[in-house]
This record gives C-alpha cells, sequence and structure tokens, in this order.
C-alpha cells in the first residue's frame, strides 16, 4: 500500500472515531437524564483513574476504626452527602437521579475496589465534569478519612443506622419552619408566620 494511501486510511479510521465519540457524547442532546454510553463510563474511568496522583492511591487510612468514628462519619455523611448518594449510597435520590453522570453505587465492587487513598481523593478534591463537589478544607481531613471508614460499611449498613440517617437528613424550608414554629410555641412566643408566596 502506497503511503498516500496509507495516511488517508488512518485519518479516515481516526475521523470515523471521533465521529463516534462526539455521536457518544451528544446522545440525547445534552438531557442529563441520559445514561452514559459504555464508551463514555469507561473513558470517565480510566480519567479519573489517571487523575488521581499514585502517591494518593497508595495512602493508608490514619484514623482508628473504631464504633466512634463510624457513627460520626454516619451523621456527616447523612447531613452532606445522602441527598446524591442516598443514605445508603445507592445514588438513587431526586439530585441523584438529575446528575450526569449518575452518582456510583457506592457499595458496588466498582467503588468498593478503589483504594482508601483514591475514595480520600475524591472526598477531598472531588471530579471533574460530575455532580461531585471537592470537600476539602484545611485541617478537617479526618472527616474525610472517616468518611472513607463509612463507604467501607455501606455495603453492611443496618436498618437501625438507615433510621438514624433519616432522622439527620437535611431538611427542607417548609420542615425548617415547622421545627422553629413547634419551637416557639413551646417557649410561650408567637409562632413564625410562614413566608407568603406571589404568583405570577
Amino acid at each position: 500500500m502506497k503511503r498516500g494511501t496509507l495516511i488517508l486510511v488512518v485519518v479516515v479510521v481516526l475521523a470515523g472515531l471521533v465521529g463516534v465519540l462526539v455521536a457518544s457524547f451528544f446522545h440525547d442532546g445534552l438531557s442529563t437524564r441520559a445514561r452514559p454510553t459504555l464508551i463514555e463510563t469507561m473513558i470517565a474511568r480510566d480519567a479519573r483513574h489517571l487523575a488521581i496522583p499514585a502517591a494518593a492511591r497508595n495512602l493508608q487510612n490514619p484514623v482508628p476504626a473504631s464504633a466512634e468514628n463510624l457513627r460520626g462519619a454516619l451523621l456527616h455523611f447523612a447531613d452532606h452527602c445522602a441527598s446524591c448518594h442516598g443514605n445508603d449510597g445507592s445514588g438513587d435520590t431526586m439530585l441523584g437521579r438529575g446528575l450526569y453522570p449518575k452518582p456510583p453505587d457506592l457499595r458496588l465492587p466498582e467503588s468498593q475496589k478503589l483504594s482508601d487513598g483514591e475514595l480520600f481523593w475524591v472526598i477531598e478534591n472531588g471530579v471533574r465534569f460530575t455532580g461531585m463537589p471537592a470537600f476539602w478544607n484545611p485541617g478537617s481531613q479526618d472527616d474525610s478519612w472517616k468518611l472513607v471508614q463509612f463507604i467501607r460499611h455501606l455495603p453492611r449498613l443496618t436498618a437501625e443506622e438507615r433510621i438514624e440517617m433519616e432522622r439527620n437528613n437535611p431538611n427542607s424550608p417548609a420542615d425548617r419552619l415547622e421545627e422553629q414554629q413547634e419551637n416557639d410555641f413551646l417557649n410561650g412566643m408567637t409562632p413564625a408566620a410562614p413566608a407568603e408566596s406571589h404568583h405570577h
């Protein structure tokens, strides 16, 4: 095969691959309700792996495993993480279903096989082009390491732990107002009035 023909074949093949990737990315428009294709999933996993520094992947959890640390992480997860990830780590929440890509099921082997260092890095740094924000905060790395322990515990989460988490999930504005009105009533104050809603 002549050199010019070989170059043309390579260019056509590369253009075809780029076309497939672009079509894959823009399937269903830019709707977040779409399910990522297998190609996107593979690229995202590889990109995440490459983005995490090797030194971070090898980090060991310095926080000792204890019932107290696990309970603290459970309450932290319920308050800060469950709105997207769900109390059980499934990612099946109203917010989670609206993200693209959807939050991973933290109970499954694909998540559980990540090293402690990788989980810690994701919590601290977030993941670009997803809904996962960075939770880096100077002086609070122990909280992230405790969350790593809790993520390891998710496949064995008990019904009692889920109930406790539900009690500690963030409240809606309506729930907070109701709680404030109850407190005002119990303290002999005039309950706060609900905010007026304006319809246009």
